[in-house]
C-alpha cells in the first residue's frame, strides 16, 4: 500500500467516525486551448498544485501548436525514431486502442485534413501555427507506428492529432494520481472531458450537468456518476469559414471533410475519459438509432441532440440520470 493509499484510508476512518464530509480544494484554470477544472475531496492545496503541474507538464509535450513538444518532433520526424516521454507513449497507445474500438471512425492521423478544414492556428493565440512536412497524408499508418520502450517511430508520411483524446487521457492521468496522491475523490475537467472517481463531495454521486448546445447557459441534462467519464462532442464549435460553406473540425474518416450530420452533440458515459472521447466520432456519421444501440455493446451510454432540438438516448442511459 503506497503513502497515497494510507493518507486516504486514515482520513476516510475520521469523517466516518465524525459523520461528516472532508473539504474540497478546487482550481480552475487555462489549458487546452480553453480552460480546465481539478477538484479534489480530502485532499489538500499542495496536491491540487502538483497535479496542475503535471497537467501543463502534459501539454507541453502533446499540443501541436508548440513546435518543441513530442508530437510536434514526431510529426516532423520524416520517418526517423525520436526519444519521447512515457506519457507520450501512453497516449500513442490509447490512440490506437481507440482507432480498433471505433472500428476506425476515430482515427488520430487525420491531422491534414484537420488543417484544410480551417484549424492550423490556435483558438486562444492565433500566432501559434500547426505545420507539417511535405510528406503528410492522411490517413496516415497507424499501424505502423512502432514503440520500444520510450522510442517511437512514425511512418513517413504520418502524423498525428491528440485533439479530444488527449483532454480525455489527462483527465485519465491526473485522476489516478489524485488518488495515489491521498484524495479521497476527484473530479478532473479539462475543455468539456470530464472523470470522476472516489469520494464525491456530497457523499453519494458526483451530479454533472450537461451544456445545452442551444442554451448554453443551461443544461440540457444532469447525470449523476460514481465514476469514470464523460465526454460531449459538439459541432457548434470550432466552426470555420461563413454561411453555407462553414466547416468544423470533426472529420469524417471515410470522406475526410466534416461530418455531415443533423446531430449537433454527443454525450458518451464509459469506464474512462480516453474511451468516452473516441467513442462519440460515431455519433456524428453512423444512423442515430444504430449508434444509440450499439454504444451499450462496448460498455457505454449516449446522450444525442439534434438540430431541431430534439433529444434521443441509448437504452442503459436512464441508469446515469
Amino acid at each position: 500500500m503506497n503513502e497515497g493509499n494510507i493518507s486516504r484510508d486514515a482520513l476516510r476512518a475520521v469523517f466516518e467516525a465524525t459523520h461528516s464530509l472532508p473539504g474540497v480544494h478546487s482550481r480552475t484554470d487555462e489549458i487546452m486551448g480553453g480552460y480546465g477544472t481539478i477538484t479534489l475531496v480530502g485532499g489538500s492545496d499542495s496536491l491540487l498544485a502538483q497535479l496542475w503541474e503535471e497537467a501543463q507538464t502534459c501539454e507541453g509535450l502533446w499540443s501541436r501548436f508548440l513546435p518543441g513538444s513530442d508530437i510536434s518532433r514526431l510529426n516532423w520526424s520524416e520517418g526517423k525514431p525520436l526519444k519521447v516521454d512515457p506519457l507520450t507513449v501512453e497516449l500513442i497507445a490509447a490512440m490506437r486502442e481507440g482507432a480498433t474500438l471505433s472500428e476506425g471512425t476515430y482515427d488520430p492521423t487525420l491531422l491534414p485534413d484537420v488543417l484544410k478544414m480551417g484549424y492550423a492556428a490556435s483558438t486562444v493565440d492565433p500566432h501559434k501555427v500547426t505545420t507539417l512536412p511535405a510528406s503528410a497524408v492522411a490517413p496516415g499508418n497507424l499501424r505502423g507506428i512502432h514503440s520500444e520502450g520510450n522510442v517511437v517511430t512514425l511512418p513517413v508520411g504520418t502524423t498525428l492529432d491528440p485533439g479530444g483524446i488527449g483532454k480525455g487521457f489527462l483527465a485519465d492521468l491526473i485522476a489516478q494520481r489524485a488518488l495515489a496522491g491521498g484524495a479521497w475523490g476527484v473530479m478532473a475537467e479539462f475543455g468539456g472531458d470530464i472523470v470522476v472517481d472516489g469520494q464525491a463531495p456530497d457523499g453519494v454521486a458526483w451530479r454533472l450537468g450537461l451544456e445545452d448546445p442551444f442554451t448554453p447557459d443551461e443544461h440540457a441534462a444532469v447525470i449523476r456518476l460514481l465514476r469514470g467519464g464523460v465526454v460531449t462532442s459538439s459541432q457548434r464549435k470550432r466552426r470555420f469559414g461563413e454561411g453555407a460553406t462553414t466547416t468544423h473540425h470533426l472529420i469524417d474518416s471515410t470522406t475526410h471533410s466534416s461530418a455531415q450530420s443533423q446531430v449537433q452533440t454527443v454525450t458518451v458515459i464509459a469506464a474512462t475519459g480516453a474511451r468516452a472521447e473516441v467513442l462519440t466520432k460515431r455519433g456524428f456519421v453512423d444512423n442515430p438509432a444504430d449508434y444509440l444501440a450499439w454504444l451499450p455493446t462496448v460498455g457505454a451510454a449516449g446522450f444525442l441532440i439534434n438540430e431541431d432540438g430534439t433529444q434521443l438516448t441509448s437504452a442503459n442511459w436512464s441508469t446515469y440520470e
